[in-house]
């Protein structure tokens, strides 16, 4: 249930547009390294293809794209809950053969188990990764994450006693509590209605800029991909889908949501993703 997955410097709030001449060079350096990967679940049909690009220690990066473009799978496969077709993916140095703790998961759905509290839920991850620790250091660890996405008077209560907003962060706090290299995020809010969602974005980068955690998040909110990630690598439409641009989020931290409303910067920044989506890469009608 559980595998493993410095701010970027200043650049020009600009596309980079030259996504495909940089496929060689991309894999040279960075902490995470995507190689050229590709899956295909039917012979000759791959669902992306030719997929590279790296994120640095400590970025946050946002796929984002029509439904189809294989975005949860690519996520999958850099947990190690899939495999690719070809291509590699390196993290740290090692390459990513099969899951691990050192890669943490956030899933759409809580997946939560629904007998236990939210203590020990969080403690079941927390043995997981240290077999070895006594019963007071699994509890220290565990209240110090429950605190961290400001659940510690729920600490003791099931998951059919809290709201959709607290599961998901149970589920953040989960995959923290185990203190991975990377955080892999797939969709974590698309199911909350919006005002929650908000406040956990908002507090997403709250425990990212405490954590300063490496992150890959699937979305298909162009609002969220902005206001989270420092660059957001935009997917062209499947069968055969690759990344099309990929765009410098050139927005100073920590951001304030209702500040960057009337921020030029993001809204050019919005307006380009929109673009591509949009108009670029528009979904066709079947």
């Amino acid at each position: 249930m559980w595998s493993d997955v410095a701010q970027r410097p200043a650049v020009p709030a600009a596309l980079a547009t030259d996504a495909p001449q940089r496929k060689a060079s991309a894999v040279t350096q960075g902490f995470l390294q995507i190689d050229r990967l590709s899956k295909a679940f039917v012979p000759a049909k791959p669902v992306f293809a030719d997929v590279s690009f790296t994120l640095d220690k400590g970025e946050f990066v946002c796929i984002i794209g029509h439904s189809g473009c294989g975005k949860t799978t690519i996520l999958n496969v850099l947990a190690g809950l899939d495999t690719a077709t070809s291509g590699t993916v390196i993290m740290d140095g090692r390459e990513v053969a099969g899951p691990s703790l050192d890669r943490g998961v956030v899933f759409q759905s809580h997946a939560l188990m629904p007998w236990l509290t939210v203590r020990q839920n969080i403690a079941f991850a927390v043995k997981s990764r240290w077999p070895d620790w006594k019963k007071s250091q699994v509890d220290a660890h565990v209240e110090k994450f429950v605190a961290l996405v400001g659940l510690s008077p729920a600490i003791d209560k099931k998951p059919s006693q809290l709201s959709g907003g607290m599961k998901q962060r149970v589920g953040i706090a989960r995959a923290l509590a185990m203190e991975p290299k990377v955080l892999l995020l797939d969709e974590p809010f698309g199911a909350l209605d919006a005002l929650t969602r908000a406040n956990l974005q908002d507090e997403l980068m709250k425990i990212m800029a405490k954590t300063g955690c490496t992150a890959v998040m699937v979305t298909h909110d162009v609002d969220e991909a902005i206001l989270l990630s420092d660059r957001v690598v935009m997917m062209t439409n499947g069968p055969s889908a690759g990344i099309g641009e990929i765009l410098d989020v050139n927005l100073a931290r920590p951001r304030a949501r209702l500040d960057l409303a009337e921020d030029h910067d993001y809204n050019h920044l919005r307006s380009e993703v929109l673009r591509f989506l949009y108009e670029r890469h528009a979904k066709k009608a079947a």
